[in-house]
């Protein structure tokens, strides 16, 4: 099972490093990983999809993720999270294929961001499973490059059901 896990971290030198390091030592993979500053200067979000299937491995992992110096939170939101990821994708496209990869992009809300005389470049951004869609229905006009940005995640919001109030005065 693909683990999505949220790291808040002090922006100091060296984090990021101790973090994978502590991963590796571990022997999980990281699938992929994204780190950025939040609204607090000097506070950074880091994004980990790590493959855990046991439960009490993604325990023992969280723990020791939690005693690492600027570490301040740990999170696994694997089944409340909300994922996208952003990929850049250099397709072969002659003039006579436009259309038919034309006909591609637009369902995916895919954007041409470069046009070259055979070449394009397009930008999707989704779920991972909607990139991985996208890119194999590219894959046979010719692929030349693709740069992935990796999964970021949020806690998935809930919406409080309202319950009917029942009022004597009520008619």
């Amino acid at each position: 099972m693909k683990r999505v896990v949220t790291l808040t971290v002090n922006n100091n030198s060296g984090v990021l490093n101790r973090i994978t390091g502590l991963i590796s030592k571990r022997q999980f993979n990281i699938e992929s990983i994204t780190v950025g500053p939040t609204e607090n200067p000097g506070i950074s979000k880091m994004t980990l999809i790590v493959p855990i299937d046991d439960p009490a491995k993604m325990e023992q992992l969280s723990k020791q993720l939690q005693k690492q110096i600027d570490v301040l939170k740990v999170t696994d939101i694997t089944d409340k999270a909300v994922t996208r990821e952003l990929a850049l994708i250099k397709v072969s496209c002659p003039p006579s294929a436009r259309s038919e990869v034309y006909s591609i992009i637009e369902p995916f809300r895919a954007t041409v961001i470069d046009i070259g005389k055979n070449i394009i470049t397009v930008q999707v951004t989704g779920e991972p499973s909607k990139v991985e869609a996208f890119i194999e229905l590219l894959k046979p006009y010719g692929i030349k490059d693709i740069s992935r940005t990796g999964s970021t995640a949020f806690v998935r919001e809930q919406q409080k059901q309202e319950t009917p109030q029942l009022s004597i005065l009520q008619l």
